[in-house]
């Protein structure tokens, strides 16, 4: 019975996200992870995620979550071939051109996670379902939406349409996730078959693959899949994208050979999915250094 009215009072308290940082994060973490947390001290990885949301606050993270900021950065530091084609920036749904748009595209929201819409026949899709649903992702906002997450706080709400990519033997993308630490990728969670039968594995930078995974929710990959032909490029790539940042996460596509830029994340899940066997939290953990706190800063926003 403690239990279940300790697991009420979290759920509850994990919805005031309008609590200080230095409070919220500590009943966040302990409803997803069921463990309490120790922001003087962290070890796991997730744990010291929820420390980068309170303490690490370079201003120019709010560039680089932001799916439209971000472009001017990758194109500085590694070039415009890398990133997709851009079709067009909107404010409002009711903006975009979608009569002058081709076949195929992808929409996303520049401000927060997971709100994509992928295009495959445009003549399928409902104009006055899809502008309402898009004007509806501009009115979210991520530090409240999920776990205060502080990078997209400021984000400025809107609309990117993009190039709709595609690998030529597969109906989906393989989504390539470098997960680099001080500007040092140490492994690349991959996603196959999103649309068909979602799966995920744990690879090194050789493309092995290793022996834990990244949440219990989805399916394995069990064996190895085929290499991408541009893996030592990606890996440069993920290096020089993430140089000088304690953690952050590059994903990136392979598209028919073409490394193709997609995002960077420096809240992986929202510290809400742990990796398995649980020993393997600690071991990331490990890999993940935190900056140190000047005795006379509360919050780190020098970079780098």
């Amino acid at each position: 019975m403690q239990n279940k009215l300790r697991r009420f009072g979290l759920r509850t308290l994990r919805k005031m996200r309008f609590l200080p940082s230095k409070h919220y994060v500590h009943y966040h973490y302990e409803y997803f992870s069921g463990k309490k947390l120790d922001l003087k001290n962290p070890m796991e990885f997730n744990a010291k995620i929820e420390w980068y949301k309170v303490f690490f606050r370079p201003k120019i993270l709010n560039q680089l979550v932001d799916k439209y900021a971000v472009r001017a950065y990758v194109e500085d530091k590694i070039g415009a071939s890398y990133l997709n084609e851009l079709i067009g920036v909107y404010t409002d749904g009711k903006d975009i051109p979608f009569d002058d748009l081709p076949n195929k595209f992808v929409i996303k929201a520049t401000h927060t996670s997971s709100y994509n819409l992928i295009v495959k026949d445009k003549s399928q899709l409902e104009f006055k379902k899809v502008i309402p649903l898009l004007n509806k992702w501009l009115k979210k906002n991520q530090y409240y939406r999920m776990g205060q997450e502080w990078a997209y706080k400021d984000v400025q709400p809107r609309l990117v349409v993009e190039k709709f990519l595609k690998e030529e033997d597969k109906n989906t993308l393989v989504d390539y996730k470098f997960y680099c630490f001080d500007g040092v990728p140490k492994f690349i969670d991959v996603h196959i078959d999103r649309e068909e039968d979602h799966k995920q594995g744990c690879f090194d930078l050789e493309f092995n693959l290793l022996p834990f995974g990244k949440s219990l929710n989805y399916k394995s990959i069990s064996e190895g899949i085929m290499k991408p032909t541009n893996l030592k490029e990606m890996i440069e790539v993920s290096k020089k994208l993430s140089e000088n940042f304690p953690f952050v996460r590059v994903d990136l596509y392979s598209v028919n050979g073409r490394t193709v830029f997609g995002e960077m994340t420096f809240y992986p899940s929202d510290a809400r999915k742990e990796f398995y066997p649980k020993k393997y939290n600690e071991i990331i953990g490990n890999y993940f250094k935190l900056p140190s706190l000047d005795s006379n800063e509360r919050v780190i926003t020098n970079f780098p």
